[in-house]
């Protein structure tokens, strides 16, 4: 295949459900003329309480399927799929290049604040693996790292509970006992490790101190993404917006409702093809 062909070809995402759209969103944002395609394993989700061994299976499928639609570069938004299993897809997708989300977050992160205080705030799965904290340590030994569940505020943002009163309470009361107190931990950087975070960004803002730094994987994430193109010289150079495709594996109406929200523009059933993995 020509590198002119090659560059024609899409972006695949893939995701356990709608919060990899903040990190499609993203890469839009930044790569405006990009086809992209995006997978949420809707009917399997959350990976967060399956095994080690379910979501290298899960993700294996998901991005064979992608790989099958002629992708040039493939994006884990998932966290939990990034920690487990993003080594083995690499792996398996080479030459494919296989971009996760936790690399490009802890490694902003760590550039930004040097041998600071990081705070991650994540699901339970993503706490539990420990990823971001493995991967700070390792770019940053002088940091240090604590990591918390947030789960209620997954659902906040599929809700829609984004802004208001509501959404900054919900946000206040789980950083609290981080930034609060003579004991508290006083996070110097916050990383927001969960593909559902930014779109609470205005809230988590309101509530940390200004001299906070906060950083979003979904956008560091497009950024690598950028460098990753460029290097392969992959970029698509047309004065045409991309073509964007989104794929789930069930629930069309609920995608489109909740995704709607992650995306920042409305979307039908109609918009989403479901596929069998």
């Amino acid at each position: 295949m020509s590198s002119k062909a090659e560059s024609e070809q899409p972006i695949g995402v893939f995701d356990s459900g709608v919060g990899g759209l903040t990190v499609l969103k993203a890469i839009r944002e930044r790569l405006p003329a990009e086809h992209l395609v995006y997978l949420g394993d809707t009917a399997r989700l959350p990976y967060g309480t399956k095994s080690p061994a379910s979501v290298l299976r899960y993700a294996l499928q998901a991005t064979a399927h992608l790989r099958s639609r002629g992708v040039k570069l493939l994006v884990v938004a998932c966290n939990t799929a990034s920690a487990v299993a993003l080594d083995e897809l690499q792996n398996a997708l080479a030459p494919l290049p296989v971009i996760g989300v936790v690399e490009p977050g802890a490694r902003a992160a760590t550039e930004a604040r040097p041998a600071a205080r990081h705070l991650v705030l994540a699901t339970e799965a993503t706490v539990r693996l420990g990823a971001y904290g493995k991967a700070i340590q390792r770019l940053d030994p002088k940091a240090t790292v604590r990591e918390l569940a947030c789960e209620l505020m997954v659902a906040q943002a599929e809700e829609g509970w984004t802004q208001g009163d509501t959404a900054i309470a919900i946000v206040r009361e789980y950083l609290r006992p981080m930034i609060a107190g003579a004991n508290a931990y006083h996070p110097e950087s916050l990383i927001l490790g969960c593909t559902h975070f930014p779109i609470l960004g205005g809230a988590i803002r309101s509530v940390v101190s200004p001299h906070v730094s906060i950083t979003d994987s979904a956008g560091t994430t497009a950024a690598v993404v950028a460098t990753e193109l460029a290097d392969r010289a992959l970029e698509r150079v047309a004065n045409t917006a991309g073509t964007l495709r989104l794929l789930a594996t069930d629930g069309a109406n609920r995608f489109a409702r909740v995704g709607g929200t992650f995306l920042g523009e409305q979307l039908a059933a109609g918009d989403i093809e479901l596929v069998d993995l």
